[in-house]
């Protein structure tokens, strides 16, 4: 498996600090990227994203079967893992009450893919021109456009759009949506917290990710565009091309830039 692979993060023009977490890590048989928008402070969202980041790569370090039941098993766990950590942490430190996390998390590898995700950060696929947003927002106004109260340009600018109504460590359990498919060569996935979704709307971000630049420019021009819009909250992006797909361990990934984990 060859892959391509960007990734960045920025505070944006309002937040003090950045309480984005984000994982980028691959080898020749299998790819982890995770993006994890923190929140409760500061102090308390960058350690909830920075923990679920860390928690969920460990749990999965071993796994490299992606096309079996048990990876899909293994990502479920591993962010109930996560969940559970976060919230015992918000019982014993005052400071720490009320935090939490989305955590989007795609993992690649034997023609396949994995995903586990809470919350509103998203993942995107880009495959033949198409460009779909593969995760579904746990989300106040997403359950009103579910509903057809609000339509989806609504729901955008809704003033409760920042509401979240499933989150890494609120409660003593949360249950992922766990989601897998094919992987072929000339897939490209955009993972992102709101901070760029919010501010960049699909048709644009469809329009970057099919640029002939690189990740690393393609990472560049999102956070650019973004902070122009009003940079209202962190921002945060892993750009993943697939080059090709071949589970022979003898293919090594290319990567464009390539870092292991990031936060705040």
């Amino acid at each position: 498996m060859q892959l391509s692979v960007a990734a960045g993060t920025d505070v944006g023009r309002i937040r003090a600090g950045n309480e984005d977490s984000l994982y980028a890590d691959a080898d020749q048989e299998r790819g982890l990227f995770i993006v994890a928008d923190g929140m409760g402070g500061h102090a308390a969202g960058e350690v909830a994203s920075e923990m679920a980041v860390q928690i969920v790569a460990r749990e999965l370090a071993e796994v490299r079967d992606v096309a079996s039941a048990q990876a899909m098993q293994v990502m479920a766990e591993a962010l109930r893992q996560a969940n559970r950590a976060i919230f015992e942490r918000t019982i014993v430190e005052a400071d720490k009450q009320g935090m939490g996390t989305t955590a989007s998390c795609l993992l690649l590898g034997q023609s396949h893919w994995v995903i586990g995700h809470i919350g509103d950060s998203r993942i995107y696929l880009l495959r033949n021109g198409v460009f779909r947003q593969v995760t579904k927002d746990h989300s106040y106004v997403q359950e009103q456009v579910d509903a057809g109260f609000l339509t989806p340009e609504q729901a955008r600018y809704h003033p409760y759009s920042n509401v979240i109504t499933r989150c890494v460590g609120a409660n003593a359990a949360v249950e992922a949506d766990i989601l897998h498919g094919e992987l072929l060569p000339g897939d490209a996935f955009l993972l992102a917290s709101d901070g760029l979704t919010g501010m960049v709307d699909d048709s644009h971000l469809h329009k970057l990710m099919e640029t002939r630049g690189t990740p690393g420019q393609q990472i560049g021009a999102m956070i650019t565009d973004a902070n122009r819009r009003g940079g209202l909250d962190n921002i945060t992006a892993i750009v993943v091309q697939v080059l090709s797909v071949s589970p022979a361990p003898s293919t090594r990934p290319t990567t464009d830039e390539h870092p292991v984990a990031s936060h705040g």
